[in-house]
This record gives structure tokens, sequence and C-alpha cells, in this order.
């Protein structure tokens, strides 16, 4: 069975804005119908955050409280907040969307991918899901034996006519092109640590520093194999196929190195310690909603212009051999390293402006440019869902239905 704990109501906590009690009602439910063990929410507004709950339990074996203060792993959630520091490279005139990759970085030509442009690598049209090398996590921690590894890689499609989630190897990509054209060669971690996080004293780590009392981190509690069968309807049946075949794109993108495969794998402390720019990010839910409530209303604090807000909240390109995801199998949009909202998945208030990643187990963070609203929930019993968990839904439904009298954040599963 799924591990649930009974989780008092004097341990859901926090304050919401006048206005914004249904958030905080929906927060509260999640708990009392048993279906959290420990999780926070938090949202901003116009740049003042109107939202900040937490609750539960950081660690469900040992009773540990949910506090004001503790981070927690957020999975494929982490790759919209490290795409931040992407576009504020982009703001620098450090790297341009539409030049290609092999400017900054020459020997990412190699394998046929000379002419994949930033753009199409950020929007999971470059065809590289897939890092056909076997990686230890020692080789995620040497830049030169993943560059290499990188570099060698040939595109699963013709850059550009197809899209596929690039899961994991993305964040990868991200921080050798960050390491290219940043004057002080850091990876993506260190650059959006000293240049993002640190300027707006937002609390996330991408690779977690020795300095962090590990207390303070939530515990994961993740599912046996046998609980994702019984839960198997909650994903699409396409990508369940496809994970279940080890020569799929799916599985070869999800299975290197085979340590992360696990999702109690970034309880590990030296899997937190790694870089891994698209999955595992930890930190303050609040933090991630005060970055993107900043890039909801003009990027000021991040240091973005107005031609990189253009550029994140534009109309995405899609491939052109159209939406259907080769990984995830069902239709997807995605725009520089985010999912843009489409049929299956709806979220924010506007098909057109709205940017934000989705992590496994059921965290989402956002931005709605329409509204000026940055939104972020996690938690640390892991769901079933590909996205929209229902726990998460319930929060983002009470704040654009109810709260700002928006459509449903449902989606339609008809498509």
């Amino acid at each position: 069975m799924v591990f649930t704990v009974d989780v008092p109501a004097a341990l859901v906590r926090g304050e919401v804005d006048e206005g914004y009690g249904p958030v905080a009602d929906a927060f509260r439910r999640n708990f009392a119908d048993g279906r959290e063990v420990g999780a926070a929410c938090a949202v901003y507004r116009d740049g003042v955050k109107v939202v900040d709950l937490w609750g539960g339990y950081r660690d469900g074996l040992s009773r540990a409280p949910w506090e004001e203060d503790t981070l927690v792993p957020v999975y494929s959630t982490t790759k919209g907040v490290a795409s931040l520091a992407v576009a504020l490279a982009h703001a620098r005139g450090q790297l341009d969307y539409d030049a290609r990759v092999a400017a900054y970085w020459p020997e990412f030509a190699e394998a046929g991918k000379g002419d994949v442009t930033v753009r199409q690598l950020l929007s999971h049209q470059a065809g590289l899901p897939v890092i056909d090398r076997p990686l230890s996590l020692a080789d995620l921690a040497d830049p030169t034996v993943l560059s290499a590894a990188l570099a060698a890689q040939r595109p699963a499609w013709t850059p550009g006519t197809r899209h596929g989630y690039h899961g994991q190897s993305l964040g990868y990509y991200e921080s050798e092109l960050i390491r290219r054209v940043d004057p002080r060669r850091r990876g993506l971690g260190r650059y959006f640590a000293e240049e993002v996080a640190a300027p707006l004293d937002a609390e996330f780590h991408i690779g977690l520093p020795p300095t962090v009392d590990p207390d303070r981190i939530a515990h994961i509690h993740g599912f046996a194999t046998i609980e994702t069968l019984l839960h198997i309807g909650e994903m699409p049946l396409p990508f369940v196929l496809a994970l279940s075949n080890p020569r799929s794109l799916a599985a070869r993108a999800f299975g290197n190195p085979r340590a992360l495969g696990k999702v109690e794998a970034f309880n590990r402390p030296d899997v937190r310690a790694l870089e891994i720019p698209a999955v595992n990010g930890i930190g303050a839910v609040r933090s991630i909603a005060k970055l993107y409530g900043d890039a909801a209303t003009g990027g000021r604090a991040l240091g973005l212009d107005a031609s990189t807000v253009r550029a994140l909240t534009g109309t995405a390109r899609p491939p052109t051999g159209g939406p259907r995801d080769q990984v995830l199998r069902v239709d997807t949009a995605y725009s520089l390293g985010y999912m843009k909202p489409s049929p299956r998945f709806r979220f924010g208030s506007s098909a057109g402006t709205a940017f934000g990643t989705m992590g496994l187990g059921g965290s989402f963070a956002f931005a709605d440019p329409d509204t000026g609203v940055g939104f972020a929930y996690a938690m640390n019993r892991a769901g079933f869902h590909l996205w929209d968990d229902p726990r998460e839904v319930a929060l983002r439904d009470a704040l654009f239905s109810t709260v700002l009298d928006q459509a449903p954040q449902r989606p339609d599963r008809r498509r």
C-alpha cells in the first residue's frame, strides 16, 4: 500500500492573504483526506507573497514535523528553476536562443548535431533524451567525462522534426552550455547559486552544499513496483507500455545512471550533492514560487530583459512532425526549458504565456504572466501521475477558478 500517516490538523500551518482562503482550505483537505505525508504550497502575485503553507511530516517514519524552513527534493520541477539561469545568460547576451549550440561548444557538433540550435535543445527537439554511454555517479561529477559523453551522442531523430522529453539529459546539456558561455566557466549549479539564488535570497540548491543541515530536508517516501502496477491507470498507457520495453526511448532516457532509477535515490547524501540540473534540485517551496513570481512580472529582480521575457512567454515553436512526444508517448508542448499548456495539461490562465515544469511524484511550479502569479507545490509522498497530481490540481484549481475567477485547471482527457 502507498505509505500514509495520520497528520494532526495542528501540523498544517502557514498563512494566506485575505481572499486566498480557498487555497488554504484545499491544502488542509489534502491532509484530512489522508493524501499527504508532508507538503508545502506557495504563491506570489504581482511580486507579493500571498500564500505560504506547509504541513505534515518531513519524515513520516520518524514523525519529524515539516517546519517552516524545511527543504524538499523536487525532481524535474528543478528543470524550470535551472532554465531561469539559462534565461539570465540570454538576457546578458552570453547566448542566443537561435544560435547553434556548436557555436559555443564546438565538440557538440559531433554525430550530426552541428546545426542544432539552443532553442531546439531547450525545447526537447534535439533528439537527445538518451545518453548511450553508461554513466556512473562519479561520471556525473566529472565535467570532462560527462561533456564527452554528451558530445558523442547521436540524435534519436532529425532535430527539429520531433520532440521528446529530455528527462535527465536536458540539465546536463544546459550545464555544459552555461560552462562554455560563462566567463568564469561555472557549471549551472554554481552559476545559479551565485547569479540567481543569492541576489533574490532564494533558498534552492542544484547540488546540495555541505553547509545545509540534512535534518532540514524532507525524506521522500517512494513506492514499490507492485504499487506502481496498482496505479497503472493514472499514467498514460502508451507511456507505461514504453517504459516496460527496455529498448524504448522512455526506458533508456530514465535508466542512465542506473543508480537514479528509484524515487528514493534522492534521499542519498551522495546523490543530493551532485549537480544534476534536470532532477535533483532541493529547496524551499516559497523560494521556487518567488523565482517564478518574478519571472511572471517581468523578471527585473532576476535580471531578465524584455526580449528574454518575451521568449519565455511567447508561443512555443512546435516541431514539424507534430506534438506527439517521442518519450512520454502523448501530446506535449515545450519551450526553452519549460512545459507549455496543452489540451492534456492545462495550467495558468492562458495557453499563450504560462510556463513551468512538473516533477516526479507530483510537484509542480510555474509562472502565469497573465495574472502575475508564481505558483509552487511540492510534497514528500510520491504520487503516480505524470502531471496533474490530484493534490496539486486541487490547490491550483482553488487559486485560479475560485480566487482568480479563471478557467478550471482540469485536463481534456479526450486528447
